[in-house]
């Protein structure tokens, strides 16, 4: 039910944290994964330590043209089956003195981004009447982040759930399924140096979190392979929340 053998699959992000996770997965399941990022070393690292059916394609996700490369490679070897949307980006800013830059920015990434991949794939995928699309969220697309300050991230994501609902409900008859994850407080570039590693974030993530602390790489791997494999074959538009229950509270 779990097995990707000859689907051909691409993550974003994935030079490091959850993107890179998420592509050995993928790739531990029998999937070829088209791995995309900026750091073309880190993809390097990747594709040699796993050898077959890695292929790195160095990529900005804020250019448009970047993203339909990304895509190209992926049908170039045959078809497209699944998509992980998970670059992402987020820096704290209070919200009555963020830049307009700023804000840009995060959204490019956090959503124009995803909707353009969502699209490009969306189109592969309604061709072969099949296909999964697994975007990465955040239980800060459900509720606030205050007291950390980030409230165009929490836009972003808000959006990307309901863009999922809306591409899931929409595809449905096509044979594609748009679903997302919504992970908690995970350890990753984005968040190790303002949360994990200072003392007062850890203790605001372990006291706040029913589970009473963050979550732990492996335990997004399942959600991710229900969501991209045959075993959520009636499921679409739905996100799933990984977040030791702080969504709950």
């Amino acid at each position: 039910m779990f097995d990707l053998a000859d689907r051909v699959a691409v993550v974003t992000g994935a030079s490091a944290g959850l993107g890179n996770r998420f592509a050995r997965v993928l790739h531990a399941s029998g999937a070829n994964v088209v791995v995309a990022a900026r750091r073309a070393g880190r993809l390097a690292e990747l594709a040699d330590e796993l050898g077959e059916r890695i292929h790195p394609v160095q990529a900005d996700l804020t250019d448009g043209e970047d993203r339909e490369r990304v895509v190209r490679v992926a049908v170039e070897l045959g078809r497209l089956d699944i998509l992980v949307n998970n670059a992402g980006y987020a820096s704290t800013q209070p919200a009555e003195s963020e830049s307009l830059e700023h804000y840009q920015r995060t959204m490019d990434i956090n959503l124009h981004a995803v909707h353009h991949m969502c699209q490009l794939a969306g189109a592969v995928m309604i061709g072969q009447r099949s296909g999964s699309i697994v975007n990465i969220a955040s239980v800060l697309g459900f509720v606030g982040s205050a007291p950390i300050k980030e409230a165009s991230y929490c836009a972003a994501k808000g959006a990307v759930v309901n863009l999922t609902r809306a591409l899931g409900a929409e595809w449905g008859r096509k044979g594609v399924r748009v679903n997302a994850i919504a992970p908690g407080w995970f350890p990753s570039e984005m968040t190790q140096e303002e949360m994990f590693d200072d003392e007062s974030g850890l203790a605001f993530i372990e006291s706040n979190a029913p589970m009473g602390r963050a979550g732990r790489e492996h335990e997004l791997d399942g959600a991710l392979l229900y969501l991209a494999s045959d075993a959520s074959s009636y499921v679409t538009g739905h996100t799933i929340a990984v977040d030791g229950g702080w969504l709950a509270r």
